[in-house]
């Protein structure tokens, strides 16, 4: 444990660090190591004593004693616990059971164009009526002005009536009393005054959305109020949720722009609501996220395609200013991801780095990479239990290096899985086909197999002298 003294010098150099005025994050990864430090991951408690707390608000350029910022942080020494926010509920009913998913939205007044409302239509227009029984939306009417909250409740409760009886939509609002200081705020990589409040609020505006979101829903995922969803867009998350059990995780990302389609577990959102809080005024809340997810330990993004949520606004929150930002990523239709069943996968092929024969099987956009492989060679999958398969597709080589692709191959499924002292496999396979241009697809597999699939296997069929790409192995069951 620190003692005082230690930990106010540790602050003064910190301080100094602020001074640097260009574009870095210096000073910020100096504040994180002393805030991984409080938390150790995992902050119990005892950990932070009431002088320590004391010196994080002695930290900032302002003196922060006024009520209201003392109100919202003086909980700080429970990061796993609710912050204490009397929220005014604006159109909702009682939250009967717990939902799979919450979306969470906060809005504000724009300058120009509005487009809250064609959000919220495109989540519950793109969800089927099995899906919208698993969701939650909360949207945050983040705005100080009265006036314009109660207008925009008028047209939400207008044209959105049945889904707040049903309890699927919330809209609520967090007093400005609640709010910390947002004038004359530190003002990291020479941003204008007005753009460091406008972002410092922002933090604010989804810590509180956060907070408020903790126990509504399994998981939570942050969308922005100009947003267009795909197609079944829940069904395609559960589905990657699933491949992923077994695996640590803190951040999936279903869009590759901003804080649009960040999704988490519930029992994180306190731990990052405070997080934001404590870091409001240091910088956008995108980046913010992205130290969030390091903290806990996940170095990797782990982001999916094609993507589920896009960019629909032509102008910004922030003085109306245009913004044409669009994910190129985006389907908007419905697209049939993988099942791919949980499964060990092995080669005897060369393995380049750390180009494992599992990203090959992942719904993560990476894949495996092998030295030349030879005749007979193989990459093999085992089920964990048998299963009946409607589609196989599998591709190979990427658009940077197409060359390294599978040039003669075929795939075989297997039954009768053996024990073996080093890993289970199948004694007999059956050749569904070979690959063309390296790839391999088909349907109806279920149709041409008599047996249910214990094993699938890509056989080397001829010796080549190019490396090797497994780009993507997406199986599809019945």
């Amino acid at each position: 444990m620190f003692k005082f003294h230690q930990m106010k010098h540790i602050f003064e150099i910190l301080d100094k660090m602020r001074c640097l005025r260009k574009r870095s994050t210096v000073s910020f990864l100096g504040v994180l190591v002393v805030f991984l430090l409080f938390m150790n991951l995992y902050i119990e408690d005892s950990y932070v004593l009431e002088g320590d707390k004391q010196l994080i608000r002695e930290t900032s350029t302002h003196q922060l004693n006024s009520e209201r910022y003392v109100h919202t942080f003086k909980d700080l020494s429970n990061f796993s616990g609710a912050i204490n926010v009397t929220y005014r509920y604006l159109a909702a009913t009682p939250l009967q059971r717990k939902r799979y998913l919450t979306i969470g939205l906060s809005s504000v007044k724009r300058k120009k164009g509005n487009y809250l409302l064609e959000t919220i239509k495109s989540i519950f227009e793109q969800s089927s009526y099995e899906e919208l029984k698993e969701i939650s939306v909360v949207v945050h009417l983040a705005d100080f002005n009265s006036s314009w909250r109660d207008a925009m409740v008028q047209d939400i409760t207008q044209k959105f009536a049945h889904h707040i009886i049903a309890g699927r939509l919330m809209v609520i609002h967090a007093p400005e009393e609640y709010y910390p200081i947002l004038d004359g705020l530190k003002r990291n990589y020479n941003d204008p005054e007005d753009r460091v409040k406008f972002r410092s609020k922002q933090n604010v505006d989804y810590a509180f959305l956060l907070n408020f979101c903790a126990n509504t829903s399994d998981y939570y995922v942050m969308l922005e109020d100009d947003v267009r969803c795909s197609k079944n867009f829940l069904t395609a998350i559960k589905k990657v949720i699933a491949s992923l059990e077994g695996t640590y995780w803190v951040t999936l990302e279903f869009s590759k722009l901003g804080y649009i389609g960040k999704l988490y577990h519930s029992h994180d959102l306190p731990r990052l609501a405070h997080f934001l809080l404590m870091f409001y005024q240091e910088m956008p809340c995108d980046w913010l996220l992205t130290h969030f997810r390091g903290l806990l330990a996940q170095k990797n993004v782990i982001r999916f395609k094609p993507s589920l949520f896009q960019h629909m606004g032509y102008y910004s929150s922030y003085k109306g200013t245009e913004n044409k930002l669009k994910d190129d990523d985006f389907e908007e239709e419905s697209f049939d991801i993988p099942d791919n069943p949980p499964a060990s996968l092995y080669t005897n092929m060369n393995v380049f780095e750390n180009y494992e024969a599992s990203k090959a099987y992942s719904s993560v956009d990476e894949y495996f990479w092998g030295k030349p492989p030879s005749t007979g060679d193989v990459f093999v999958i085992v089920f964990e239990n048998p299963i009946i398969i409607k589609k196989i597709k599998v591709n190979t080589g990427t658009e940077d290096r197409q060359n390294d692709i599978l040039h003669h191959g075929a795939l075989d499924v297997g039954e009768n899985v053996m024990p073996s002292k080093r890993r289970r496999q199948c004694s007999t396979y059956l050749r569904l086909g070979e690959f063309k241009n390296g790839n391999f697809e088909m349907s109806g597999v279920n149709q041409k197999i008599p047996f249910d699939i214990h094993c699938m296997r890509i056989y080397v069929t001829k010796t080549q002298k190019e490396w090797l790409i497994i780009r993507s192995i997406s199986i599809w069951t019945s």
